[in-house]
């Protein structure tokens, strides 16, 4: 799975898959004047068990290219840009995507949300060729199996977090498209939530290290889509089991695929990390992420400026190296969704336990260690002011992983505050004010599906 090595696993596949031809004996006179396809990988090379094992590993890396990994140097990935729309990052550069990114203004034809979107809806169909050739050709690959239906559904549980309503989940059978009509965002998230519940089924009752590591990812995702869908104490039980300590990592190298955060900072310092004020002054509604200098987002400068020659260009020590791995969900991640069911139960004493109980212990978001930190002492009073600390708490917690644009929805949509209340609002500190967009729209490129005709709705 993910969280070991993957390059190991990549090579080992693929050496396998390969072994027939490095046997094959060599005619001279016809093999060297053949005309040769060396990228060309047939459908017959994949039908057996090894051809199978090399789909997977090959899904697996569409998973971590689509949310926060390419082998582009300047390209993101969705995690990229659902950071820059929310208050996590701002646009150090030049290109009107990424500031129309940062400004909430983008347009149906973007040129980066574009092959973003594409590549999400393309890793999933490589999750579902995955599940199809292991289901034939090695169907006791129980975990293998199931970690696909875990990538499937965590692909599709993030285009009903981040885009607007309306989006289709159709699949290619046989080569052949099978189009579906556009999905609300709810419909999104419960289709999310039938592959996570295929897969656990799947699993069933097996005690093994990599079946139990992908349980406990399926049932943070779980989780997860059940609290977009406003299922809050159902969300709690679903984490219940699943240790603190847990971690399903995004893992990267050199010669396959780099951290797109390193890139995106530290490499070409397009990106810097968010603040509550910039050259324009105060950013209503901001997490100060840099000036704050969290412990959980701790902050370094080079005291050069970012690629525009405007923004002053801050980091985080969180996402500083090339092959950081990375959390897609982990222990901490079902910590904050019991905190957040004792929130919607008016039990403020017991979400401050929650709180307090990951702050004073030592805990590992990747490799990153976080030191041990100060309880909060005051119990919120109110609704309004125990909500504000959670959010607050839990985008510290998980900054980066993709998951704020979606608690900013959610504020909106499940806690009824007005998007002017919760997402950067104000003057924007390139030129004009911030837009009032709160999901990405499902871009024209999907109008190739003759049931698509845009977004249904642009609501949280």
């Amino acid at each position: 799975m993910m969280k070991f090595a993957y390059r190991a696993r990549w090579a080992a596949a693929m050496g396998a898959a390969l072994l027939p031809l490095v046997a094959a004996a060599c005619n001279p006179k016809e093999d060297l004047l053949a005309p040769q396809q060396p990228g060309v990988i047939a459908p017959g090379d994949i039908q057996s068990p090894a051809g199978a094992d090399a789909l997977y590993v090959g899904a697996l890396g569409e998973l971590k290219r689509a949310l926060n990994g390419t082998n582009s140097s300047n390209t993101e990935s969705l995690w990229n840009w659902t950071g820059l729309f929310s208050d996590e990052f701002k646009s150090g550069d030049t290109f009107s995507q990424r500031n129309d990114a940062d400004q909430r203004n983008l347009q149906d034809n973007d040129g980066v949300l574009t092959p973003i979107y594409s590549t999400v809806q393309q890793a999933r169909g490589h999750a579902r060729t995955a599940i199809d050739a292991l289901e034939k050709f090695d169907p006791t690959a129980k975990s293998k199996i199931a970690e696909m239906y875990f990538s499937m559904g965590f692909l599709e549980m993030s285009l009903g977090e981040d885009f607007c309503n309306g989006v289709p989940l159709g699949e290619t059978v046989d080569g052949v498209p099978d189009y579906t009509d556009p999905m609300a965002d709810a419909d999104v998230l419960k289709m999310a939530i039938a592959r996570f519940d295929t897969a656990l089924t799947t699993l069933g009752g097996a005690s093994d290290a990599a079946s139990t590591d992908v349980k406990n990812a399926l049932l943070v995702a779980k989780g997860r889509a059940q609290v977009d869908l406003g299922q809050f104490a159902a969300a709690a039980a679903t984490v219940a089991g699943v240790p603190t300590s847990f971690q399903y990592n995004f893992t990267y190298s050199t010669p396959t695929v780099d951290n797109e955060w390193w890139i995106l900072g530290p490499s070409v310092q397009r990106y810097s990390v968010g603040d509550s004020v910039d050259i324009s002054g105060p950013v209503r509604n901001a997490i100060p992420f840099a000036s704050l200098n969290d412990p959980r987002v701790p902050i370094f400068t080079t005291g050069r400026p970012g690629e525009d020659n405007q923004t002053t260009f801050v980091w985080t020590h969180l996402l500083e190296g090339r092959d950081d791995p990375t959390p897609v969900v982990s222990g901490i991640d079902a910590r904050l969704v019991e905190a957040e069911a004792k929130l919607q139960a008016g039990d403020y004493a017991g979400m401050m336990g929650i709180l307090n109980a990951l702050r004073t212990s030592k805990q590992t978001i990747g490799t990153f260690e976080v030191p041990a930190m100060p309880a909060l002492t005051t119990v919120p009073a109110t609704a309004t002011d125990a909500t504000n600390l959670f959010f607050r708490e839990k985008a510290l917690w998980q900054f980066g992983r993709g998951i704020r644009m979606d608690d900013l929805r959610r504020l909106v949509r499940q806690y009824k505050r007005t998007q002017d209340t919760v997402f950067p609002s104000g003057a924007f500190f390139k030129t004009g004010q911030y837009g009032t967009e709160v999901a990405f729209p499902v871009v024209d490129a999907e109008r190739t599906n003759p049931n698509f005709k845009g977004c249904i709705d642009r609501n949280a």
